[in-house]
């Protein structure tokens, strides 16, 4: 069986150049265009994995079907493709390193001295075979940080010694570098792109088509100095221009050929371009019919990137209504109970979404009772999802110290509590529920009317379960529903209120299966509930204003 044709990125001069986005859109046109694709991301830091990372540093941590906890990179990677991604589609320093120290530890080196090369390099490459499989055609494989940095040398190395292996027609390197705009001299630079283009060749490495990040386009003239300086042909100097939607991206390559030249670069036949879907969508959020405002109620708020896959599939969601969200970053610890009406009064929904730790709870826990009790959509995702349950123990059941043992260890009210037995394992301490769970859906719920379907599979990343043999006689004979749990009974995962537009509360994570070609359905439930609380909203509003101005006549 043939091995796939490999595409590595890198970049150059500084971090945050869009790595991600640029692979995913190449993998995007390489799939538009009937080929079979997967991508990878090798990250420099000695993390074993983002799990333990800060949000505020790092961003969302991504999980897998299979439960792998990952760079947010594999969000974009996801939603721009069709590919299947895995724990093997996300690698760390520390995660080799950890595997080759495990190897010298049990003498599967028989004794040699352990070193960068061959052993780091060997322990990459075998990293990035693990995901070149037969029924791939092409591997995109992004390094992570910037090329320079002492952390990424083994990086550059390996994909430098695989270059070796496959031929010239078997890999091609893309450097995402930057043009930037000198205001004071009004013109663009390109110091920074050849500084940085010495940098790789001189690790071994001649890029094949440059990216060059740019406020505005670049002149004939420019590209054909990168290209002299940099030695690469003209027409691989491409514009990454900015842009208003990350969703462009693919189009803009694709008028610039850059599929076209991996192809050819790769000696690999291709059918012809399909790229009127992703037009359509990319058309559908730049003119939107009407807007709806959701506001976020969150405790990173700070650090839009803690957020990413959420912001996204609220996008999404917008997109079969033809709506465009706009989006109210709210603080959890700021609100209280007066000053909740005056924060959240314009929006047309309310979103709590997952986190960890006590701080902001009593915030995200008066925001819930304001959409609650207003009758605002309300969608809440796992922590969302237990403040929702909490909230309403509190304030409808009457059971004023109901709790987390998260926030409360020692709780008279253990509304939520650590996992204690999973699959008969006891005591598994601080492990999380991580990965696709199966969840089975009640008739005529919110969820199930979204769904469509009476049984889902969605992915988790949470420690704390709803106490069900304690509590839930209580919360249901107050009103609120159950309405999904896992086959087997043992876990509860959505509860909402029936006599309420929208409400609903789930321990998963839907926003990392949402697509822009297929929004989540909950999501997109969310929104349209959402449009018609602002219709009614803005209707009555609006009437009243026209009585006072009679009134007034």
């Amino acid at each position: 069986m043939p091995k796939p044709k490999y595409i590595f990125v890198t970049g150059g001069v500084v971090s945050s150049l869009g790595k991600g986005i640029a692979a995913a859109s190449i993998a995007n046109l390489l799939e538009s265009r009937g080929l079979r694709v997967t991508l990878q991301k090798l990250d420099p830091y000695l993390n074993v994995d983002p799990g333990t990372m800060s949000p505020f540093q790092h961003g969302e941590v991504f999980v897998t079907d299979d439960g792998a906890e990952t760079d947010l990179d594999l969000g974009h990677y996801e939603r721009f493709t069709h590919a299947a991604l895995s724990k093997d589609n996300n690698a760390t320093s520390g995660r080799i390193y950890e595997r080759i120290l495990a190897k010298e530890r049990r003498g599967d080196y028989l004794g040699k001295t352990v070193q960068v090369i061959p052993h780091v390099t060997n322990e990459i490459r075998a990293q990035i075979d693990k995901v070149s499989t037969g029924d791939v055609d092409v591997v995109l494989v992004e390094i992570g940080g910037t090329v320079g940095d002492i952390e990424s040398l083994p990086f550059i190395e390996a994909i430098r010694q695989m270059r070796h292996d496959v031929g010239r027609a078997g890999c091609v390197f893309v450097h995402v570098t930057l043009v930037p705009y000198i205001a004071a001299a009004g013109e663009l630079k390109t110091k920074p792109t050849q500084h940085s283009v010495k940098e790789l060749r001189a690790l071994g490495i001649q890029p094949d088509i440059l990216l060059c990040r740019t406020e505005t386009d670049l002149s004939r003239e420019l590209r054909e100095k990168i290209a002299l300086f940099c030695d690469v042909d003209k027409r691989a100097v491409i514009a990454a221009r900015d842009v208003d939607t990350v969703y462009q991206v693919p189009v803009n390559f694709a008028e610039q050929g850059v599929d076209d030249m991996a192809l050819e670069l790769l000696r690999l036949p291709a059918e012809p371009r399909r790229l009127e879907p992703w037009k359509r969508m990319v058309e559908g959020l730049r003119n939107p019919e009407d807007k709806v405002t959701i506001g976020i109620v969150g405790k990173y708020v700070d650090y839009e990137d803690s957020y990413k896959s959420l912001k996204e599939a609220l996008l999404h969601g917008g997109l079969p209504h033809g709506l465009r969200i706009k989006i109210e970053w709210i603080e959890a610890e700021s609100i209280t109970r007066e000053t909740a009406a005056r924060q959240l009064g314009e929006c047309d929904g309310l979103l709590v979404p997952g986190g960890f730790g006590i701080r902001g709870i009593d915030g995200m826990t008066e925001a819930i009772r304001y959409a609650r009790e207003k009758k605002v959509p309300y969608f809440g995702i796992c922590l969302g999802m237990q403040t929702m349950v909490i909230e309403f123990m509190r304030n409808v059941c009457g059971i004023a110290e109901a709790h987390s043992t998260e926030f409360a260890p020692a709780a008279k009210h253990r509304v939520f509590f650590k996992l204690r037995e999973l699959k008969g394992v006891e005591d598994l301490g601080g492990t999380m529920r991580l990965g696709a769970w199966p969840c089975r859906l009640e008739a005529g719920s919110f969820a199930r009317r979204a769904y469509g379907a009476d049984k889902i599979s969605e992915r988790h990343r949470h420690r704390y379960e709803f106490n069900r043999p304690e509590y839930e006689r209580t919360l249901t004979a107050h009103g609120m529903r159950i309405t999904g749990d896992t086959p087997d009974g043992a876990y509860v995962e959505i509860c909402e209120l029936p006599d309420h537009p929208w409400y609903l509360g789930c321990q998963f994570h839907p926003e990392f299966k949402s697509k822009p070609l297929e929004p989540h359905p909950l999501f997109a439930a969310f929104i349209g509930a959402s449009y018609e609380y602002h219709r009614r909203h803005f209707r009555s509003v609006a009437e009243q204003e026209q009585k006072q101005f009679l009134r007034m006549r």
